[in-house]
């Protein structure tokens, strides 16, 4: 029997036949859905177990499951044709084994995770306890440390990308679409951390403790706030500069909104000016007030956890490829330096 970390560092399909409201609310990252009940259904036969007995609702999710059968077989198939499947659903029991069962009897090669999404909840849970190796990538706004990201990634370093699992940017400017629940969000993030092990060093984002609607687990913003941080700064101009490529493809109404978010942190004055700002169509001008308000909070937040910046470094007109190389020779010198000291301690 595999366990869960080997379950999810396998390319295996995995099956979650809970609801599909228990699906949105989190699950196996790499998971899909197939559920044996829908939400209304999964609610009738509670309340059949609740009022009539086991027997009373097991019947009645035999009538509500039996004319799916075919199609449950036939899903499986377009799923992996090599008819190898992963079955969970809550705890690991009578759904997932019931699936097993006519999945193997169509011929498939299954496998019930043991405790099923509770097990791998206290997975995600336990993962963000253990001590992991990370550098938190750090700086004002608009300094593109999530391209940053992405040129590390591409250079073949371990990075997590904590705003593209929340789909969100950050800001009250930075909602990217519907964003997942804060506990699938830390599914994805655990699932993310449990890949890279051993890889080294893993580069992620030093964010604050929401991102969005999404909020960080405390375990693992301690653990961020414990590793190595480096700080890329990057000049006003630049900032604005990008900033508004990035919020020229969005509605004017959009943009006064979001201001009218953070009226009450920003300023009423502030964010008045801001909306003429928009309205005049200087879109740079706004983007400067909103800039000022982020950075206070930065250095508010870095205040705050009594972090000193292991490295700064200007990047100016720099590309996200050029940081990103200076960034691992930082990475791979400092390694060389730790384990060099460490030789000496142990003589």
């Amino acid at each position: 029997m595999q366990s869960i970390i080997d379950i999810l560092a396998s390319n295996t399909p995995i099956i979650d036949v809970r609801t599909p409201a228990e699906f949105e609310q989190g699950h196996l990252s790499n998971a899909l859905n197939m559920p044996l009940f829908t939400n209304e259904e999964r609610h009738e036969v509670g309340l059949c177990y609740k009022q009539k007995g086991k027997d009373a609702a097991v019947k009645l999710g035999l009538k509500y499951v039996g004319p799916k059968l075919e199609l449950f077989v036939e899903e499986a198939g377009q799923i992996d044709s090599n008819k190898q499947l992963v079955i969970h659903c809550w705890r690991g029991g009578m759904r997932s084994q019931s699936m097993a069962w006519l999945l193997k009897t169509a011929g498939f090669e299954t496998q019930i995770i043991e405790g099923g999404y509770k097990a791998f909840r206290n997975v995600v849970l336990n993962q963000f306890k253990e001590p992991q190796s990370l550098i938190s990538l750090g700086g004002y706004t608009g300094s593109g440390k999530t391209d940053i990201l992405h040129a590390l990634r591409e250079l073949g370093e371990p990075i997590i990308d904590l705003e593209g699992i929340a789909n969100h940017k950050g800001s009250a400017f930075g909602i990217m679409g519907d964003q997942p629940s804060s506990e699938h969000f830390e599914n994805t993030v655990a699932t993310e951390l449990i890949r890279h092990k051993n890889q080294g060093p893993i580069w992620i984002e030093d964010e604050s403790r929401n991102i969005g609607k999404v909020y960080l687990n405390n375990d693992l913003k301690n653990l961020m706030n414990a590793s190595p941080l480096v700080v890329v700064d990057k000049p006003n101009d630049l900032r604005i500069e990008g900033l508004c490529e990035d919020y020229g493809k969005v509605q004017i109404a959009s943009l006064v909104e979001d201001f009218k978010k953070i009226e009450k942190r920003l300023g009423g004055q502030h964010v008045k000016a801001a909306i003429e700002y928009l309205e005049n169509d200087d879109l740079a001008s706004a983007c400067a007030i909103a800039l000022n308000y982020y950075d206070k909070s930065y250095e508010h937040a870095l205040q705050r956890s009594s972090r000193d910046p292991h490295l700064t470094l200007s990047i100016g007109q720099l590309s996200n490829m050029e940081v990103a190389k200076q960034l691992i020779e930082w990475k791979n010198q400092n390694l060389l330096n730790s384990a060099t000291a460490q030789a000496v301690d142990a003589k």
